[in-house]
């Protein structure tokens, strides 16, 4: 077995921060960043800055109950995959009794900013709930998993969305497939890092599903993502700093499209392509601001 000890002088306070990823902050920032993309277009620019405080808010204490609940599931796993060894759920630096805990605590973290939010977008939180808690199932029985983080991924579209306009319109739908697409992308990228150690455990992902076709299909998920924002652009008019920001991320993921075409890329690659997809993510959102004055 891989696993290695976490250190015991490690505070269980940092044990707890590890447990969170928020020592990895772009994980934590790349499920912000659609749900910032639907507040602020559906506010045209200008959404209430309460409003968009509870949407970060919302997002870092479901992201913290998906992190937790994910290493609950795959306690078992994880010390077989060389990343994910060290955590300390998989190393047995915490408890699974502290586990669900501070499950629990995020989850209810997550429910008291819920309330802050509209009827509809309050039951849309309700709703996403059981697929953040059985996302980590799926590779265990889905062929591709990654499309159910996608599912989840777009609840933030439709919470944010609806919070602002009470309501779900076709350019709602437009981001949410965007987002669907984009997630699959960037997820598969992620997700070839662990390919040879999701084969020998025998858990699913994009990854193997596609297998040599993973570049390709990456390609595609990127293409259609670039085609729902164009006709979302259209579609509630986008001013040129959207377009320069939308050209921008182009460039950025058809080089990692043709990029991972070249055989024996090292792991820590895919790596660097996940947190390029941040950057990607931010650029589009500063060109959605500007680009609804």
């Amino acid at each position: 077995m891989l696993t290695t000890p976490e250190h015991p002088q490690s505070p269980i306070w940092l044990v707890i921060i590890r447990l969170l990823r928020w020592h990895k902050p772009e994980g934590r920032l790349i499920l912000m960043i659609p749900a910032l993309w639907a507040v602020f277009l559906a506010a045209s620019g200008k959404p209430p800055l309460p409003l968009v405080g509870v949407i970060i808010l919302g997002t870092l204490a479901t992201s913290a109950t998906g992190c937790v609940v994910n290493d609950l599931w795959d306690r078992n796993i994880d010390p077989e995959v060389e990343r994910t060894r060290d955590r300390p759920l998989a190393s047995r630096a915490l408890s699974v009794k502290v586990g669900i805990i501070v499950a629990i605590v995020s989850l209810a973290c997550a429910a008291v900013l819920a309330f802050y939010l509209n009827p509809l977008s309050f039951w849309l939180c309700v709703a996403a709930v059981p697929v953040i808690l059985l996302y980590p199932g799926a590779k265990r029985v889905f062929p591709i998993p990654q499309l159910v983080l996608s599912i989840a991924w777009g609840f933030g579209v439709f919470i944010s969305w609806s919070a602002v306009t009470q309501n779900l319109s076709q350019p709602t739908w437009l981001l949410w497939g965007a987002t669907v697409l984009w997630t699959l992308g960037f997820d598969t990228v992620y997700a070839m890092s662990d390919k040879e150690d999701d084969r020998r455990i025998g858990v699913n992902s994009s990854a193997l599903f596609f297998g040599n076709y993973a570049p390709l299909a990456i390609g595609i998920f990127f293409a259609g993502t670039i085609l729902l924002l164009s006709w979302l652009g259209l579609v509630i008019h986008l001013h040129l700093a959207f377009w320069i920001s939308l050209a921008i991320a182009t460039i950025g993921w058809v080089w990692q499209s043709l990029r991972l075409r070249k055989e024996n890329l090292p792991n820590s690659a895919y790596g660097k392509m996940f947190q390029q997809n941040v950057w990607i993510g931010f650029i589009l959102l500063a060109g959605m601001i500007a680009g609804s004055f």
